[in-house]
């Protein structure tokens, strides 16, 4: 994702013009990959829900036994002294992240009282209202507690993702419809999912599987706020191949029209257009 365009990098106190060496060759976070981060987004002067995003890398951290050292509220503060450096008008992907820097003594545990942190603000455009996507089949799944820290926002679940992006590109598709361990839809590789039929809106329902994301829940929120039933329930894949419309939910685009489930095609329909609509008039709303 980095593409080295306008990227400050607050490390050690400070800011720092430029994508900055933070980690070591033996930081636990290199090797063992003990990496959490979060992902908000500043675009047209607003960043929203950056105190939800900024809380959630806390969590994160102490779900991946690494201990977060900045507050909340100390970490927003933070970010928007590092936003003043950009123009109003730019579109600022926002990364606070955490990693382990000393193991245990068998290496492989993080220790506790050593933790690295720091957040990358990268300039990276944001998509146009026409962008959709198109989705495919992957053989590949999202994990479940027992085996990966699905609780957490953490870097070394994500080349699972990658194989399932890679799959579904070999095949033409822009990204991937993913299931559960029981083989039900979960999420995309990249971003929530939801689907509309007769007007009422469906989401998989949080198992444990997927992390069910901050922007989701402002989707949910908005929605029902303006009397659109939404479901939170388990969803298959023939449900998605009956739907009337079908949208991503992540933090790096908000809402994504999908166009295509493998051979079902889609409009870009109503609903998916109003929770747009109620995303950005929330956001400006809320300031």
């Amino acid at each position: 994702m980095a593409t080295g365009k306008n990227i400050w990098t607050y490390f050690e106190g400070a800011w720092h013009e430029g994508d900055v060496p933070i980690m070591r060759a033996a930081d636990h976070g290199s090797w063992l990959g003990s990496t959490v981060f979060d992902g908000a987004r500043y675009v047209n002067g607003l960043a929203p829900d950056l105190d939800l995003h900024c809380a959630r890398v806390n969590r994160s951290a102490e779900a991946l036994m690494i201990t977060p050292t900045v507050s909340t509220e100390d970490m927003v503060a933070i970010i928007w002294e590092g936003l003043k450096k950009y123009p109003k008008g730019a579109a600022v992907y926002i990364r606070p992240m955490y990693w382990g820097i000393d193991g245990d003594v068998t290496a492989i545990v993080p220790n506790k009282g050593t933790t690295g942190f720091a957040i990358c603000l990268e300039e990276i455009p944001f998509a146009p209202e026409t962008a959709t996507v198109t989705l495919g089949r992957t053989q590949f799944r999202r994990p479940v507690l027992e085996s990966a820290v699905v609780n957490a926002k953490a870097g070394c679940l994500y080349p699972n993702n990658a194989r399932m992006l890679a799959e579904v590109r070999s095949r033409g598709f822009g990204n991937a419809l993913v299931a559960d361990a029981m083989g039900n839809v979960a999420e995309s590789a990249t971003a929530n999912v939801f689907m509309v039929k007769d007007g009422a809106v469906f989401t998989p329902i949080a198992n444990g599987t997927f992390l069910s994301g901050i922007t989701r829940a402002r989707h949910i929120r908005n929605l029902r706020a303006d009397g659109v039933a939404v479901h939170e329930t388990v969803l298959t894949f023939a449900d998605f191949e009956g739907a009337d419309e079908v949208f991503l939910s992540g933090n790096m685009s908000k809402v994504t029209p999908v166009t295509a489930f493998e051979d079902r095609q889609y409009q870009v329909g109503p609903v998916t257009r109003k929770v747009r609509q109620l995303y950005w008039d929330w956001a400006s709303s809320a300031g």
